[in-house]
Order: C-alpha cells, then sequence, then structure tokens
C-alpha cells in the first residue's frame, strides 16, 4: 500500500508519543497573540522570513495544543496526519484573535482538528468538520477532549461534512451551522482532482446558504503548493494549485491573496510555497 507523510514531522521536534493503537500523540507548542511580535524579516535572497515570537519565561504566555494523530497514511486519509495549511490557518485565526472573537467560524476537512482547537480559543463558536472516515470524527472528539484545559470545548460541535453529497441531501444540523457560520476555513483539502471538484461545490452550496440565511461568509483557504516538473511545460509547476484556480475561473467569486508575513505562534517551519486564500461572494 502507498502511503505519504507529512513534511512537519521531519522539520519540527513535536515530542512524538507512540500509542499501542499505532496513533502518535504529540505536542504542537504556541504563543498566545499578546505575548509581543518581532518583525518579519527578509534573507539575502529577498525571501521572506518570518520572525517566530520570541520565547518568554513567563509559561502563561506559551501553550500546548496536544493531538492524537497518524504518522503515515495512504492518500484517502491523509487527514488523519497534521498538515502545513492547519498551522498556518491557526496563525492567521490567532493573528486576528481580536477581530474574530464574535464570530462564528467552521472548519471543512478539519483532519486531527488542530485549527479549529485554535480557533475555539477566541472565537464565539466553532464547528469541525470532515468526512467520517477511518475513524477521524471520534479522534476528533478524543483531540477536544484532550484539549479541555486549553479552552471551553463546550463551545466545539463536531459534525460529518461529506464533500461528495449535494447541497439537497445536506442534513437539517449541517445546514443551520452553515447558516450560523461567519468565517470557513480549510486547510490542505486540494490535492486531487475529485476532491477539489467536490470542495468547489461546497463552496457554491456555502454561498448559496448566504443568500438563504443573509449572513455573509468569508472564506479561508490554506494550502501548500507541490511543485513538479513537467516536460510538457518544461517547468515546476503546481499542478492541483493551478487546476483549482482554472475551475473556478467564470465562478461568482471574489480571490484576495492573503499575505503570509502575519506573526508566527505556533512552532513550525513556515515554507514560501504556503497560500492563503480569502474567498467571498462578489
Amino acid at each position: 500500500m502507498y502511503t505519504v507523510t507529512s513534511e512537519i514531522y521531519k522539520e519540527t521536534n513535536f515530542k512524538p508519543i507512540k500509542g499501542k493503537d499505532g496513533k502518535v500523540t504529540s505536542r504542537f507548542e504556541f504563543v498566545y497573540p499578546d505575548g509581543g511580535v518581532a518583525a518579519p524579516i527578509v534573507d539575502k535572497d529577498g525571501d521572506l522570513i518570518v520572525a517566530r515570537k520570541s520565547n518568554s519565561s513567563d509559561a502563561e504566555k506559551c501553550g500546548i495544543i496536544e493531538l492524537q494523530h497518524s504518522e503515515a497514511t495512504e492518500i484517502k486519509l491523509v487527514g488523519l496526519q497534521v498538515w502545513r495549511g492547519a498551522l498556518l490557518l491557526a496563525d492567521y485565526i490567532f493573528h486576528r484573535s481580536d477581530e474574530f472573537k464574535d464570530k462564528s467560524l467552521m472548519e471543512l476537512g478539519a483532519g486531527v482538528g488542530l485549527t479549529s482547537l485554535a480557533a475555539a480559543m477566541y472565537v464565539k463558536k466553532v464547528v469541525c468538520t470532515d468526512v467520517d472516515i477511518g475513524g477521524i470524527l471520534d479522534l476528533i472528539r478524543n483531540n477536544v477532549k484532550l484539549n479541555h484545559n486549553l479552552c471551553d470545548t463546550r463551545k466545539i460541535d463536531v459534525m460529518e461534512y461529506d464533500f461528495m453529497k449535494p447541497l439537497s441531501e445536506y442534513p437539517q444540523q449541517l445546514l443551520k451551522a452553515i447558516d450560523e457560520s461567519d468565517i470557513v476555513v480549510a486547510a490542505d483539502v486540494i490535492y486531487d482532482d475529485d476532491l477539489t471538484n467536490a470542495f468547489i461545490k461546497v463552496i457554491d452550496a456555502i454561498f448559496q446558504r448566504e443568500e438563504t440565511s443573509g449572513r455573509r461568509k468569508e472564506i479561508y483557504v490554506a494550502l501548500e503548493k507541490r511543485y513538479v516538473f513537467t516536460f510538457s511545460e518544461m517547468d515546476a509547476v503546481a499542478p492541483m494549485f493551478e487546476y483549482f484556480l482554472k475551475q473556478t475561473l467564470h465562478k461568482p467569486w471574489k480571490f484576495k491573496y492573503v499575505e503570509t508575513d502575519f506573526p508566527q505562534y505556533f512552532k513550525y517551519e513556515r515554507c514560501k510555497h504556503l497560500v492563503l486564500l480569502q474567498i467571498t461572494k462578489s
């Protein structure tokens, strides 16, 4: 069986502890947004270096999200791992914590729940969703319990959102959650053409519910461009991201590329291939 592994595990020591069930429990360290931020700088090539927040002797300014996850999975179960885009979204939510504090947030394709747990520290309500395969929803619920001392876990709802189902088959609970959400986030959900097509239909459905509910939605999509060299192009291209852009070319959506030079609160390697898109209905 072909498996894939998230690059972040090799780049950063998350102090993993292996369990008997094959899962790993890792510690994702962060600094709270009010701890003071160093300004971003550039290296000798002009590439942005986002300075992490300086270590503080005050333990109250530092925190840890503990997550149970897998180290390697087949493609269809990559949500059982932690990917870089989830950490970028968590940073962005921390960065805008004052603006988001009265908002309700829904996460799509939440994986093991890192971004939702980060959001729950600041926003009013979190709906954490994914398709229920590989026991992922139970894993999210266990991770929420694991972090009960970090945030008020009573404001986190975990429910299924199957991208492959049409809007007409959405359960009432999910429709209500969409209608009541202000911010919708998704990380690392663009890696397969069929899934990308389904995700585009999900965005369509969310904007359709925006019209029904009268409640404006802001959608944020984070991903890492994965480059391959093609002889046809004689260049390195990011096919999955480019496919997404091509398929949404004629949508009545407004795209905004969010600069990723905002402060880094979580401990990981923020690479220059990360993209954060804001999508709204134009």
